[in-house]
């Protein structure tokens, strides 16, 4: 059945972070919000028709994991990546950054040093800082238009500052890049070698466009799942993440019964039975709506990619290879930061993540959310052409 993308909801008035929260955030009440990354599209039928029945039935009681539900996220990864779980692997959370949170208290003491590939999302600097842990940069680098690892500083960093763990962010958002199975082959080598372990967000992995594919960063090579913690979630894929659920996937025994002890130990108990149902919904009868979805993302890709070119050719597209967020380079038009975020907010009246926000090498750049009705990026678009006319 086709899937409208085209209509415009109205979110406002439902206490969304993207919509509602512009005051509170410092920003206009008018600014044209394409921040957070969730969609402005209403997920797929089958995801609703099973929420509306557990509502009929009209009782949220604690929940747990039965078979029903883990073949459903079995055979989405088996499928579609080549990824085969085992149930003892699997633990749910509340969300991807709740549980890398758990990771970094579970594997690392205060002061261990944690290594990170910016820029990167945000709350994987946060999380480390705040958990008073080490912040170690392994910066990505920019050629020719595209983001490639540096393995020579990566391995030079873990040695000099005794990194315990990488965060690795794959399919990496903001930059777009999805990770060869080559890159990904030298990351786990050099982890491997000198004791490192992985915790890797695949939050992103359903949203490749044509000609990439993701790799499950564990099953790359069958030694790297010993020590990869890997981070899943329906959330991206199918616009849930107000239902808090996420899919933690330890083979190794030890580290699972030490994160394990640890989410006890934060209180995190049960899971969120909406976001249960919703998840093994969307696993079981989704893949036709994400398909749709994912032309359309393409779609709306080529838009920008073609305004750019023809109406503001000193923003460059990052092109992205994965995800639905954006990465544009503004740094031909020469402003300060303070002189973009005027031109962004003020000017635009757009709502977008600036780039410093993504760690260093962030600056010049502003992470836009492509993952909404056709319309809403062509106003986007113009209101972007006519603020940077405007400072000529």
């Amino acid at each position: 059945m086709p899937v409208d993308f085209d209509t415009v909801p109205n979110r406002r008035g439902t206490n969304c972070f993207k919509y509602d929260f512009a005051r509170e955030m410092g920003m206009p009440e008018d600014v044209l919000p394409l921040w957070v990354a969730d969609m402005d599209f209403p997920t797929a039928h089958a995801v609703l028709e099973r929420l509306h029945a557990l509502a009929e039935h009209g009782i949220f009681g604690y929940t747990g994991v039965k078979d029903a539900y883990f073949s459903a996220v079995h055979n989405w990864y088996a499928q579609r990546f080549g990824w085969e779980t085992q149930r003892s692997w699997l633990v749910t959370t509340p969300g991807v950054v709740f549980a890398i949170a758990i990771a970094i208290r579970a594997f690392t003491q205060k002061g261990d040093a944690i290594l990170i590939q910016q820029p990167v999302y945000y709350p994987f600097a946060n999380k480390v800082t705040e958990n008073d842990r080490q912040l170690v940069v392994n910066p990505l680098v920019l050629k020719n238009g595209r983001y490639e690892m540096d393995f020579a500083d990566m391995e030079r960093k873990i040695v000099d500052y005794h990194v315990k763990m990488l965060l690795l962010c794959s399919p990496h958002n903001p930059v777009g890049r999805v990770w060869t199975k080559e890159e990904l082959l030298r990351v786990g080598e050099i982890c491997q070698k000198h004791g490192v372990l992985v915790v890797s967000d695949e939050i992103h992995a359903d949203f490749t466009y044509a000609g990439h594919t993701h790799h499950v960063f564990a099953s790359v090579k069958s030694e790297f799942a010993d020590f990869t913690i890997t981070c899943t979630a329906p959330s991206k894929t199918f616009n849930l993440a107000g239902l808090q659920n996420s899919n933690i996937f330890i083979p190794n025994r030890q580290l699972r019964h030490a994160y394990k002890k640890e989410l006890s130990a934060c209180g995190c108990g049960g899971t969120n039975c909406m976001g249960m149902a919703a998840c093994q919904a969307a696993y079981e009868a989704g893949a036709d709506w994400l398909e749709q979805l994912k032309q359309y993302l393409a779609g709306n890709l080529a838009y920008v990619r073609q305004f750019l070119r023809e109406k503001l050719p000193d923003i460059a597209l990052i092109e992205p290879e994965g995800t639905y967020l954006v990465w544009l380079d503004l740094r031909k038009l020469g402003l300060t930061e303070q002189q973009q975020r005027q031109l962004i907010v003020q000017d635009a009246k757009l709502w977008l993540d600036t780039g410093t926000l993504f760690g260093q090498g962030g600056e010049g750049f502003e992470r836009i959310n492509i993952a909404c009705p056709r319309t809403t990026i062509e106003q986007a678009m113009q209101r972007l052409e006519h603020a940077v006319h405007k400072t000529r």
